[in-house]
């Protein structure tokens, strides 16, 4: 997602659009993206780790984007 305080167009388009719609009341917009991915790991602490790394080498730019890392455990694992 966008750091608070950086411009969001896209953000700033759909609040006007949900105005437009009738949706009254929403304030504050932000447009980002979702990336999942599927980390083999020993544990959800050792997967957590490996997505924090990829985040911060490679899939979020820390300067302008603020991620979120959320860990599922899959199908087979959770069997």
């Amino acid at each position: 997602m966008p750091r608070v305080g950086i411009l969001d167009p896209q953000g700033k388009a759909v609040a006007g659009a949900l105005a437009a719609l009738g949706f009254e009341g929403v304030d504050d917009v932000h447009v980002g993206r979702v990336i999942s991915l599927s980390v083999p790991a020993e544990s959800e602490g050792a997967a957590r780790a490996s997505a924090e790394a990829m985040c911060r080498q490679l899939l979020a730019n820390p300067v302008t984007e603020d991620y979120l890392i959320e860990v599922h455990a899959s199908a087979e694992s959770a069997a």
